[in-house]
């Protein structure tokens, strides 16, 4: 199995898909392996480049939280965010502004509910005139109480998460997973509140398992620090030639950045060692 990440591992720094990628990717298949792409971005924007790429099965997405299948949308594997650590998380990110709350309503359309967008951080608002189209903003997050909830989120800059996520770890520790992650297609950073049942690594392993694949079968491409835990125990793990310090820490080798088209030198990698 390799587990390939999206953005700023198979896409370009401009969020594009190059001929030479979907190429490699194509040989992996061809060699029997099978490829899962591994992503913190949610199912239908994640959608038309694995549908690029010709990949089927399996997807993991919004950081492990959710396992989709391609062809039908149908969820396979989900770590809801637990219903009783719903309030505590709203009114925590509420903190920085109205937040982002994911659910697993693909086929109803609604990928994200929040309220009151206007008063959002400048850096969300971008993002949320970008994908209104599933987006449904209600009067109070409290009393929607929506079920199935794949995580929280909010977008700022990067001192006012820091300082958020920092305020998470002291009143809610372990109960919660979070992610602070660099806005690649957009300003800022990225706060992220998920199931401590989540993770990409923790969605792969399961996935690997369930196929009779071991973890040391089990190659990994990533780039951020949501990537660093699949890197670190993955049988070979690779980091991109643009990746953050933890995660080419954790790796086994380092590759050309995404700029380059490094991805491709970790598949042959990954092929050179079948």
């Amino acid at each position: 199995m390799v587990a390939l990440d999206l953005d700023g591992t198979l896409l370009d720094p401009h969020g594009l898909l190059a001929d030479d990628v979907r190429d490699a990717v194509s040989a992996l298949s061809r060699a029997g392996l099978r490829v899962v792409v591994c992503t913190g971005r949610r199912f239908r924007t994640a959608l038309p480049v694995v549908e690029r790429l010709g990949l089927r099965g399996a997807i993991v997405v919004h950081n492990g939280a959710l396992v989709k299948d391609i062809a039908s949308g149908k969820t396979l594997q989900h770590a809801y965010l637990p219903a009783p650590l719903y309030p505590d998380v709203l009114a925590l990110v509420r903190a920085q502004g109205p937040p982002l709350v994911y659910v697993d309503s693909y086929h109803e359309g609604t990928d994200i509910l929040t309220e009151a967008i206007a008063r959002a951080h400048p850096y969300q608002r971008e993002y949320l005139d970008d994908h209104e189209e599933h987006v449904r903003e209600v009067e109070d997050l409290a009393a929607a109480r929506p079920s199935e909830v794949i995580m929280l989120s909010t977008m700022g800059d990067e001192a006012s998460l820091g300082a958020l996520c920092e305020r998470a770890g002291r009143e809610l520790g372990a109960c919660v997973r979070t992610h602070r992650l660099i806005n690649k297609n957009y300003r800022g950073q990225i706060l992220e509140f998920l199931s401590p049942e989540s993770g990409k690594w923790s969605a792969l392993a399961r996935l690997a398992a369930s196929a009779g694949i071991e973890p040391a079968e089990i190659a990994a491409v990533g780039d951020d620090t949501n990537d660093v835990e699949m890197i670190a125990r993955a049988g070979l793990g690779i980091a991109m030639g643009n990746a953050v310090p933890e995660a080419r820490a954790a790796a086994q080798c380092v590759v050309a950045s995404n700029a380059e088209s490094g991805v491709v030198e970790a598949i042959e990698r990954v092929l050179a060692s079948v």
